[in-house]
């Protein structure tokens, strides 16, 4: 089956059934989407209020090792050298720790940003997708992390991708929800109608925007479909904090970047200098700069253990490794 276009919204019933239910979750350690270090680099680098702006980003981030050895990966593990000079890789993921599981990522997003910091690709990695992991054979994508964190999250995106990953953000959902009623809320193009949200324009404050992200089981494609309502979300979020009304209101600003950083983890290498550093280069970027694409899958199956999944479409695989090794996500044809 081709690759899901963004925000595909073709119905078949059929498909969900074959989702497992969504497992109830801890309000703190529910964790549905990151996309906090793309907007750090985008508001904090603005005029000379942006030295206030790094002082309180660098206060309120939390840094850790989250690349472990993954940082001293030259090549993936079929022996291809690791492109680190075609553009800058974010990895922006949302985390799920339950006890006694080790944890799995139900949010994974690549974000790239080409050499010439004038357009933004956002490339969602089904959390079902199933890849070799390196050390533990093929899994679920998210198992990478329960298996080995972020370090080996990171190995395993890096050798389907054969692009070395720049830096690493977490956030949990409190913070999600609090940076959406910072900015007063927001608007998404909702592609795909549910009991709750109808199709088109929709306005979102914290809590709905919450319910909306998370919802799956009513929709055609479920953990797909959902994925493609958080990069609807990602848009929203984006585009409202690139608007004169926040950018050039000092105090807004200065609550969405507080509520975007006080439940964000990144890596210890991007500090508020480096992000106010990246910040000037991306000033030019608006909305229509910002596109979404679904890593590259198949169809559906089932994997040897009984689980549902996503089964990999490898020579998509390799066709959207080349666009991000060469710097041309404009020429991927995600068809």
């Amino acid at each position: 089956m081709p690759m899901l276009e963004e925000f595909d919204d073709s119905t078949d019933e059929s498909r969900e059934t074959r989702r497992r239910p969504r497992r109830r979750l801890s309000r703190r350690r529910r964790i549905v989407v990151s996309i906090l270090a793309v907007l750090l680099l985008i508001t904090v680098g603005v005029g000379g209020y942006g030295w206030f702006l790094s002082s309180k980003v660098d206060r309120n981030l939390a840094h850790e090792d989250l690349f472990g050895d993954s940082r001293e990966q030259t090549t993936t593990s079929q022996g291809q050298k690791l492109v680190d000079d075609a553009g800058d890789n974010y990895l922006l993921l949302g985390s799920d720790a339950r006890p006694g599981d080790g944890g799995r990522s139900d949010v994974i997003q690549l974000v790239h940003v080409d050499e010439s910091k004038d357009t933004v690709w956002i490339i969602h990695f089904p959390r079902d997708l199933y890849v070799p992991i390196p050390g533990h054979g093929e899994d679920k994508i998210n198992a990478a992390y329960a298996y080995g964190k972020t370090p080996l999250l990171v190995r395993t995106i890096q050798d389907l991708v054969g692009v070395k990953i720049d830096h690493v953000a977490i956030t949990d959902f409190e913070g999600f929800q609090n940076l959406t009623d910072a900015l007063g809320g927001v608007t998404v193009n909702n592609a795909q109608a549910s009991p709750k949200f109808p199709e088109g324009s929709t306005d979102l404050d914290g809590d709905s925007a919450l319910q909306y992200v998370r919802e799956r089981k009513t929709l055609a494609e479920g953990d797909i479909s959902r994925g493609q309502r958080q990069q609807a979300w990602l848009k929203g979020i984006m585009s409202k904090t690139l608007t004169p009304g926040v950018l050039l209101n000092p105090s807004r600003l200065n609550r969405v970047i507080d509520a975007g950083t006080e439940h964000t983890v990144v890596d210890n290498d991007l500090t508020a200098r480096t992000i106010r550093r990246e910040a000037i280069g991306l000033r030019s970027i608006r909305g229509a700069d910002i596109h979404f694409v679904t890593a590259p899958f198949s169809g559906y199956g089932t994997s040897p253990e009984g689980a549902s999944i996503d089964v990999l479409d490898e020579q998509g695989m390799k066709e959207l490794s080349e666009a991000l090794r060469t710097d041309d996500m404009e020429g991927y044809d995600g068809s």
